[in-house]
């Protein structure tokens, strides 16, 4: 049995379909786990898997990074998501050509305490920021980004989104990882 600690139950699902793929059993810790702020979703999923300290559990954290803002939001994707949300993103874009974006999504998995052993599986699908918010599935910025090779965002197509989203990357190769050295 492994477990994934997070607080939103839409992550939980999208990791439970790969984990039942690779014949895994997944159980959902609910608790919050402590976030600091820092430069990369590594280092904030390497310090928030220490202080749960925990074998067999991992945390997820992602951002999406637009490159006419320089990566903004990033890792502070969340809290710019709770505050401005969408359609702050969309008039910050106002008028702006270059729409590139990516979804990073990074897991970190507590194998043992004694050693430390922490393994890290990354996770980025690249996009565009579309014009105005499209769909009503998902969550988060799931309404803004278009993946690349797509026409619709990942809002409008929830199965678009389990096929090629970051975070079903980064769970994937937890996934094939346990699979090898559990299976």
């Amino acid at each position: 049995m492994f477990y994934f600690q997070t607080t939103n139950p839409h992550k939980f699902q999208e990791a439970k379909i790969i984990f039942e793929k690779y014949g895994l059993k997944l159980e959902r810790i609910p608790n919050k786990y402590k976030e600091i702020q820092a430069e990369s979703l590594e280092d904030v999923v390497i310090e928030a898997i220490r202080e749960i300290g925990k074998e067999r559990v991992f945390i997820e954290d992602a951002g999406l990074f637009i490159d006419s803002l320089n990566g903004f939001p990033g890792v502070y994707s969340s809290y710019v998501e709770k505050t401005i949300g969408n359609e702050g993103i969309l008039k910050l874009m106002k008028d702006v050509k270059n729409r590139n974006a990516k979804f990073i999504s990074v897991v970190a998995f507590l194998e043992s305490l004694s050693p430390l052993k922490i393994k890290i599986f990354r996770g980025e699908v690249k996009g565009t920021i579309s014009i105005e918010k499209k769909g009503k599935e998902g969550f988060g910025f799931d309404p803004i980004f278009i993946p690349l090779g797509y026409n619709k965002t990942f809002a409008e197509d929830i199965n678009l989104k389990m096929k090629v989203s970051h975070r079903k990357k980064s769970i994937e190769k937890l996934a094939r990882y346990l699979e090898e050295a559990y299976g």
